[in-house]
């Protein structure tokens, strides 16, 4: 917990939208909005006067738009950044968004000037907040393949069937320098679970599918986990894995179990993996907030499957891994 209040910056080119952002956020008392933007350059002058500890960030403005600000800005001086959008609008933006440094976002549900943006509150804060204890040497700005591939602390060959993944704050990032860096024969599937809103898996993917030698797609119902293929759960649905009659292991997509706090749920996918794979399974926790998967990851140790945690040293946010490693 943080000893002042969190010094926020609200960058968005409609007046209500600052209004309201300002409003949800100075309802907490840990959090203090220090100054509102109405475009990117003018948030570029802001942040150099009044040196906030997050911003929030709308993308589509005049003058300058939210990614010209987030590439000037992060040359300048690298700061934790909240894209605050609407996906169905900006999707693409929103991707380029988390290529340029931005560490995570909140899906406006709406772009009038209606109640509806209050919405938003409880999670706005919560990222924020989360945002704020991010330091700036965790905050990726660059996608590249790396020269060579990364090192694979997996159990010995053969040993291994399938991959399963839960990333979520600072997940974009950090997928888009793991994905890339495996080879093109890679001999196991992966299934991924990142916490995004709808309207932005399908186009991570396809992202993700253009820089990497693996397949990347978004996985569909009776998509086959097959070697050298990814498939990442679709926003706003469960993926998990079964076994059909002829041996192929497919994607199953569902809104149950309606209980979780996200959907899709990491421990969903876990726990379908370590039925279906059971101790020829290596699941890995990334990046994130909260414990989302820590009970799937029991589930693949009981069922004899290994675990891989992320170290606290670059995560974004060492929430995930932590309550995996406690446990």
């Amino acid at each position: 917990m943080n000893a002042r209040p969190v010094r926020v910056l609200v960058v968005d080119d409609s007046a209500y939208i600052r209004k309201v952002v300002s409003e949800m956020l100075t309802r907490d008392p840990q959090i203090q909005v220090v100054g509102t933007a109405r475009n990117g350059r003018d948030a570029l002058e802001k942040v150099a006067i009044l040196q906030p500890d997050v911003v929030t960030l709308d993308l589509i403005m005049p003058e300058m738009d939210g990614i010209g600000f987030l590439k000037e800005q992060m040359k300048r001086r690298v700061l934790p950044v909240i894209v605050v959008s609407i996906a169905s609008e900006n999707g693409e933006l929103v991707v380029q968004a988390m290529e340029s440094g931005a560490v995570d976002f909140v899906q406006k549900p709406t772009a009038l000037a209606s109640e509806r943006v209050y919405e938003i509150q409880e999670d706005l804060i919560a990222k924020v907040k989360t945002a704020a204890n991010i330091q700036p040497e965790r905050i990726s700005t660059a996608v590249a393949i790396p020269a060579a591939p990364l090192p694979a602390p997996v159990p010995r060959t053969g040993q291994v069937d399938a991959v399963v993944l839960g990333i979520s704050t600072g997940g974009p990032q950090a997928l888009a320098q793991l994905i890339p860096a495996l080879p093109a024969d890679l001999p196991v599937p992966m299934a991924v679970v990142l916490h995004m809103p709808v309207g932005y898996t399908a186009l991570f993917a396809a992202r993700l599918n253009e820089i990497s030698r693996l397949e990347v797609i978004e996985a569909a119902e009776g998509d086959e986990m097959r070697p050298g293929r990814v498939l990442l759960a679709p926003a706003g649905q469960h993926l998990s894995l079964r076994r059909t009659l002829d041996g192929r292991v497919v994607a199953a997509l569902s809104l149950r179990p309606l209980d979780t706090p996200h959907r899709p749920s990491v421990d969903v996918l876990f726990k379908s993996a370590a039925d279906v794979y059971g101790r020829r399974l290596l699941g890995i926790i990334m990046t994130g907030m909260g414990n989302d998967g820590a009970s799937g990851a029991a589930w693949i140790k009981a069922q004899g499957g290994t675990i891989i945690a992320e170290a606290q040293e670059s995560c974004v946010v060492y929430g995930m891994p932590r309550a995996v490693i406690e446990a």
